[in-house]
């Protein structure tokens, strides 16, 4: 009995704390649910739903001429939530065929009938996104928009993704220079200059995630829409820039060198027409030339003869020096301390003047006046120098510019013979476009200019900013000095080492250039020397409106000077601009009027005559009767005097009228209205007619009239 009730006792011990247990369960649940409740589900919210960027469509790049250098096509990943509340059971029912049919005729992937299996299983099992196509272009968006149920967006269940990407439809032209933006790349060129500008500002979209790092998006009327970038205008013209790029190519391949680069810039505001960088591929063949590095802009190099012109100008503005100096240059060599200087080629005379030292590109000649004017204060000379901006950098919108550098006498590696080889382009660092930039001042008379890539910025067409040349220098030198910096670089293609240029229609001024570049600064070691072959000038010569400068680096086959190898380029490449550009060409009429006396006669519509006279821009005294025939019957100098023509009153008389200088389709028109059989003979105005005017005639009469070709 005992035991009976200890095992009682026990069963309900067990009872009441499995009760207890249970009520403090109950209890737990109902804290939760109501009382803890919004807590527990914003948690459980945080972790299936995140926010994440909608990438705005990157702005594009244009050329001079409004065509597109690069873009940002957009694709989509498209989805539909087909349990979307105003998606009702009748709207299914009624657009689930349609919609399926249409499907499968944009995508060609299902049949109408797996779309529409598709579509009802979704709507079954309440899965609130199926995705339909990845990929979609935009223009395949835009009628998928018009499907039915699709076509009420959002509050149709329509679910888009969008991915951006990034295309240059001219390919490599000015690749380098426009740059590329990639994804988790830094953007490089004008892509990476103006990044802030292209990219716009990202929207805001709410996310559910669904299966391991699959998210799908929410039908949120909260998400923020992206705003797309801004739209740049560069100064690139891409028809100049293909000619560059195409003449380069082909001097690289010619002459088989490493690589090389040209550019083209207007004279007046900077603007860089064209601007061609181009390097042999690795393990290409001879003829693989890519563009990869912008050696124009960012990879400074010891110029050479080119940079004579410079060293001149100091010495033409510090001390007058004059272009018929004589210099003593002997056999072309002479001895700076231990170290020899040559002479490309032996000179005609031992003395030469400095025009014609220019016009050679007389390394002795050069060095010497320089030693002899600046070597008591070399300072004078670098400081001189220096103010042409070829130190450091130009400050240019392209990131990654070279910095240039003129070595001065309290630096450390300034040497007793620094002197005379910085004069003639040694021992010193410049870009390409430090050298262009100097040039380009010379043939703007003085004021030099900021080189510019960018014209203008515009969102939606509408003008943001536009960009206006930039002054460096109102001056850098005096007049005098320009006079004879042209004169000499004229020289230099009509009398010197530029003479192969052979360009007839018109007048061209530069400076060829041949300089050795040595790894490591060691000249003397054999295969450690290269050459690199320049040519910069302007064009044409009595209006300059161009300047252009072609650099070609290591040429191996034929020959590697400046005149031989680069020239052609520049020639192709003025030739090309100048053929093709209407800045050059001179006005017939020296801008004065050039109808200065209408012809004799005139017989057509006065309305004809009165639109002429007003699109020509010519002065003249229509009457008002606009729809009757009109001569020119009286001869003033000041304007055209229009008179009736009393055509259809004579003929209507039976009477011949006077049809010279009509027109045969007038002169036809009238003549047989009025019953004439007419024979016509040519071209153009009625010459002659068989029947003089103020004869009668008779209805069914031949005539024959003979136009005037």
């Amino acid at each position: 009995m005992e035991n009976k009730k200890d095992i009682l006792s026990r069963t309900y011990l067990v009872y009441i704390f499995m009760c207890v247990f249970a009520f403090a369960i109950l209890y737990r649940i109902c804290v939760i649910q109501f009382v803890q409740g919004d807590e527990w589900r914003n948690k459980a919210e945080t972790y299936t739903t995140k926010v994440f960027e909608i990438e705005a469509v990157r702005g594009n790049i244009f050329d001079a001429n409004g065509s597109l250098l690069a873009t940002s096509l957009p694709y989509y990943e498209v989805g539909v939530d087909i349990c979307a509340p105003s998606i009702d059971d009748k709207l299914f029912k009624e657009n689930k065929d349609s919609l399926s049919f249409l499907l499968s005729r944009l995508f060609h992937d299902r049949s109408p009938g797996e779309y529409k299996k598709m579509l009802v299983k979704a709507r079954r099992e309440k899965d609130r996104y199926i995705v339909l196509q990845r990929n979609v272009s935009h223009k395949n968006l835009q009628t998928l928009k018009t499907f039915p149920i699709l076509r009420k967006g959002r509050r149709g269940g329509l679910v888009t993704l969008q991915t951006n990407r990034r295309e240059r439809p001219f390919q490599m032209l000015a690749a380098r220079t426009i740059g590329m933006a990639r994804q988790g790349v830094k953007p490089v060129g004008l892509e990476g200059a103006f990044d802030s500008t292209l990219m716009g500002v990202s929207g805001k979209r709410l996310m559910q995630k669904i299966a391991g790092d699959v998210w799908r998006p929410i039908n949120d009327e909260n998400e923020v829409e992206p705003k797309d970038g801004s739209d740049l205008y560069t100064s690139i013209d891409i028809n100049i820039q293909d000619v560059a790029e195409h003449a380069l190519l082909k001097a690289l391949v010619k002459n088989q060198a490493s690589h090389g680069c040209a550019v083209l810039m207007e004279v007046k505001t900077g603007q860089i027409k064209a601007i061609a960088n181009l390097t042999r591929a690795k393990g290409g063949d001879s003829t693989n030339y890519t563009e990869n590095l912008n050696y124009a802009l960012g990879y400074p190099t010891e110029p050479g003869s080119t940079f004579k012109l410079a060293s001149l100008l100091t010495a033409f503005d510090e001390y007058d020096v004059s272009l018929d100096e004589k210099i003593q240059v002997g056999n072309g060599e002479c001895m700076y301390y231990d170290r020899r200087m040559r002479d490309a080629h032996p000179p005609k005379t031992p003395v030469i003047t400095v025009q014609q030292a220019f016009e050679t590109s007389s390394n002795v000649g050069v060095s010497k006046i320089v030693t002899k004017y600046f070597s008591k204060n070399p300072r004078q000379f670098t400081d001189k120098l220096i103010s042409f901006h070829l130190n450091g950098k130009l400050g240019l919108a392209i990131p990654g510019e070279g910095s240039g550098r003129i070595k001065r006498p309290k630096d450390k590696d300034w040497y007793g013979t620094t002197l005379p080889w910085l004069s003639i382009g040694y021992e010193s660092m410049v870009t390409p476009l430090h050298t262009l930039t100097l040039y380009n001042a010379i043939a703007n008379n003085g004021t030099m200019v900021k080189p510019m890539f960018v014209k203008e910025i515009r969102r939606n067409g509408a003008l943001v900013k536009r960009f206006e040349p930039e002054v460096i220098a109102a001056k850098i030198v005096k007049p005098s000095t320009i006079a004879k910096a042209k004169q000499m670089m004229e020289g230099v293609v009509k009398n010197g080492s530029g003479k192969g240029l052979n360009i007839t229609a018109f007048r061209v001024g530069g400076k060829t250039g041949t300089a050795q570049i040595a790894k490591n600064g060691d000249y003397k070691s054999q295969g450690n020397v290269t050459y690199q072959a320049s040519f910069v000038g302007y064009f044409p010569a009595d209006n300059p409106l161009y300047t252009c400068i072609v650099i070609i680096n290591n040429p191996t086959k034929g020959d590697y000077y400046g005149g031989l190898v680069s020239g052609p380029v520049f020639k192709e490449i003025a030739e090309k601009v100048y053929s093709g550009g209407l800045d050059f060409i001179q006005p017939l009429n020296n801008q004065k009027d050039f109808l200065t006396q209408a012809p004799d006669v005139i017989k057509t519509k006065g309305s004809e005559l009165g639109y002429l006279t007003e699109q020509l821009a010519i002065p003249a005294k229509v009457p008002a009767s606009s729809e009757k025939y009109m001569s020119r019957m009286s001869n003033d100098s000041s304007r055209v005097m229009l008179t009736e023509h009393k055509i259809e009153e004579q003929l209507g008389k039976r009477v011949m009228p006077n049809v010279l200088g009509m027109s045969a389709k007038d002169a036809l028109y009238l003549l047989e209205n009025y019953g004439l059989h007419v024979k016509i003979q040519g071209f153009g105005s009625v010459k002659k007619q068989s029947k003089e005017a103020g004869q009668k005639f008779t209805k069914g009469e031949k005539i024959e009239l003979v136009l005037s070709s």
